[in-house]
């Protein structure tokens, strides 16, 4: 069976966000196993899972990812929405925009340290709309 939802994120700040707690309170339950798939419907934010216990892991990647693809560099054509939308696509295609995710035992089978992660690369993104898919 497949079950999808859309659900629209609340407006996040620049930077590395958990999101753990709005994907698993959109389901009702969890079935005993299963995928769950998550699409980003955006180019300039990403889904990510990492590292979820120590924030400085959020402060070094956001710190990484700023040094790889500053904003406002001279080099960019793309600058008509700013000088934070194109280094912002930059990093929504290294990331990725969606996850795939197993399901054992009605959890997320994940590691213990791992959480999802919305990245949001712009300065003022406004709310991301996320497809959340339960395969079962």
């Amino acid at each position: 069976m497949i079950t999808q939802k859309e659900i629209l994120l609340p407006p996040m700040t620049r930077g590395f966000h958990l999101i753990d707690h709005l994907v698993l309170e959109t389901l009702s339950e969890m079935p005993e196993t299963g995928l769950l798939h998550l699409f980003l419907k955006h180019t300039s934010a990403a889904l990510m899972l990492n590292e979820n216990a120590d924030p400085d892991v959020r402060t070094d990647m956001n710190t990484l990812f700023e040094k790889i693809a500053p904003e406002g560099a001279p080099f960019y054509t793309h600058t008509l929405e700013g000088p934070d939308d194109m280094p912002a696509h930059f990093k929504t295609a290294i990331l990725g925009n969606s996850l795939t995710l197993p399901i054992s035992k009605h959890h997320l089978n994940t590691g213990t340290w791992q959480g999802i992660y919305l990245c949001e690369f712009r300065n003022h993104g406004g709310r991301r709309k996320l497809v959340i898919t339960l395969y079962s």
